[in-house]
């Protein structure tokens, strides 16, 4: 392969899954298509982690200032670490109301990588890094307040707060008031909206998604509570299976976003070209499951 495929200490990508005749048999039998779509999902995260794992100092990748790399790396690494968690959680079918509180974590990752790359410029990095650190800022002062009001005696636990703290805001190359003086991060729907994505995307990923997160009623309905014969909520068994749909949203959105970091770290056609075509291959592979999964649910419904 080119010269991106020896920077992560590998020869070549992992071998993505087979699947027999047998196997499709099986799974057109019995409506399931969860076993096959598990294991692309399982591949895709491999991917993404071989990808993640492209060392900057490869000639084949342009000169990225090291915090910007790292913040991709660090994105997508997430996003593979999650999706194993979801992998484990979700080997037995169950946890849904789990792996969906992950598919929202992910999702923000992956739109996060995205906007990363596409924009291609310094603020939006230094404004993805301020915007994670004025918690910082704001707790490192309340501890001072504090300290400041017993005359200025540290306790032993603030000390070490407060090292932790330094540690963390040194490591972004920012000044405390480099980090308040920082643009705002715009949120998700702008981010989506800047990418020219359809809105739908937002309300999927992140105002569905985040019912599995904040335990909204239609998180409650869905996941933890069930009527009895009477017709009265009771909570609900352990009983949630991950929905077979979580098994492409994620993984089509992963690729899209290891897609854009491709595109992004590279400059040779010929370092883009072959990856973005295994990825897109992948793609079509999850798609072509999908598309018995979804069966004529797409075709016009009768009245």
């Amino acid at each position: 392969m080119t010269e991106a495929a020896h920077t992560t200490g590998e020869d070549s990508f992992p071998d993505p899954p087979k699947f027999t005749e047998e196997d499709w048999r099986k799974c057109r039998e019995s409506g399931d298509y969860c076993p096959m779509l598990f294991e692309w999902y399982k591949y895709v995260g491999v991917v993404c982690n071989f990808l993640a794992s492209i060392r900057p100092e490869s000639p084949a990748v342009r000169r990225i200032l090291p915090l910007h790399y790292s913040i991709l790396i660090g994105l997508l690494n997430r996003c593979t670490r999650l999706m194993l968690a979801n992998v484990a959680l979700s080997h037995e079918g169950l946890f849904g109301e789990t792996t969906a509180i992950i598919d929202r974590c992910i999702f923000e990752s992956c739109v996060k990588v995205i906007w990363l790359c596409q924009s291609r410029s310094d603020e939006s990095f230094t404004r993805f890094v301020a915007d994670g650190l004025r918690t910082e800022v704001e707790f490192k002062a309340r501890i001072k307040s504090n300290i400041a009001e017993r005359g200025n005696n540290t306790l032993a636990i603030e000390k070490r707060m407060l090292a932790s703290i330094e540690r963390t805001i040194a490591s972004s190359g920012l000044t405390e008031e480099q980090i308040i003086a920082t643009k705002r991060l715009p949120d998700l729907a702008a981010m989506i909206e800047s990418l020219n994505q359809d809105r739908v995307l937002y309300l999927i990923g992140q105002k569905i998604g985040s019912h599995h997160v904040h335990g909204t009623w239609p998180s409650l309905r869905i996941h933890y509570l069930e009527e009895n014969e009477e017709g009265v909520l009771r909570p609900r068994d352990h009983d949630c299976e991950t929905n077979v749909n979580q098994y492409v949203f994620i993984p089509k959105l992963v690729l899209f976003s290891v897609n854009n970091f491709v595109h992004f770290i590279f400059e040779d056609e010929g370092d883009i070209k072959p990856i973005a075509e295994l990825l897109e291959s992948i793609e079509d592979e999850v798609n072509k499951v999908n598309k018995e999964v979804v069966g004529k649910d797409f075709e016009r419904a009768e009245v």
